[in-house]
């Protein structure tokens, strides 16, 4: 899918699937904004992928840090809203409150904040795309995972209110649940041995072009009709669709 012209933030992109989504974006002649806290790592990033990259150190938690650096960036055409975290793995009776906390800031208040800050000037040029990276989580217990479950369904919630008030305004709001993906994130889960999904092989996850590749598609026309949904990557119809075969 041609994406010259484009203009594509990504929160989460020093590593991972934001990483990869940001190489396969800027393949498609877009310009990719990088969000993330590590700044050495989004600016490594922005230096391999070119002048088509700019590196914009965030914390998604914060409005204020979000909202400059949306200013930054200029007028957002796609928005893909990455940043998430499994840590602190542990069960509701011994979790601490403040890691648990934290998570939700991250994977909740982050999407919202990031939502928040393109809305207005999305709405006023007529329309884009807000992609947001979802799971089976969202629609089921999963131990030791309250955290990630909980804030996972919020965010899937946000993608369905999204879609009832701005889809009149050509705002296409969709979620994405991957699957289990080879990153950095399943070699945490695997490292806490306590639930089925940390006794996954290596071999069984998804690379993480096949998202990054998935949310190209999801810009197209093509996925029009899963607007104010959610796609799993592991339904093979879809999975086609995105040319993921």
């Amino acid at each position: 899918m041609d994406m010259t012209a484009k203009t594509v933030l990504i929160t989460g992109a020093s590593r991972g699937i934001g990483a990869e989504t940001a190489r396969v974006f800027a393949a498609q002649g877009a310009r990719v904004g990088l969000m993330a806290r590590s700044d050495g790592a989004i600016k490594t990033l922005a230096a391999e992928i070119g002048e088509q990259a700019v590196a914009l150190p965030c914390d998604v938690t914060d409005y204020a840090s979000v909202a400059a650096a949306v200013a930054a960036f200029g007028p957002v055409d796609v928005l893909i809203n990455n940043a998430g975290v499994i840590e602190p793995i542990s069960h509701l009776a011994t979790a601490d409150p403040a890691g648990w906390g934290h998570a939700i800031d991250i994977n909740v208040k982050g999407v919202f904040n990031g939502m928040r800050a393109v809305l207005p000037a999305m709405i006023a040029a007529g329309g884009g795309s807000i992609l947001t990276i979802s799971s089976g989580a969202a629609h089921n217990p999963i131990e030791a995972w309250s955290h990630y479950c909980a804030s996972k369904a919020a965010a899937n919630m946000m993608t369905r209110c999204l879609h009832l008030e701005n889809a009149g305004d050509g705002i296409r709001a969709i979620g994405l649940s991957p699957g289990t993906v080879a990153t950095q994130m399943q070699r945490e889960i695997k490292a806490s041995g306590i639930n089925p999904v940390s006794e996954l092989a290596w071999e069984d996850h998804i690379p993480a072009d096949w998202p990054a590749r998935a949310l190209l598609w999801m810009c197209s026309a093509d996925a029009d009709e899963f607007c104010g949904h959610e796609i799993s990557l592991r339904e093979d119809a879809i999975r086609a669709r995105a040319g993921l075969v």
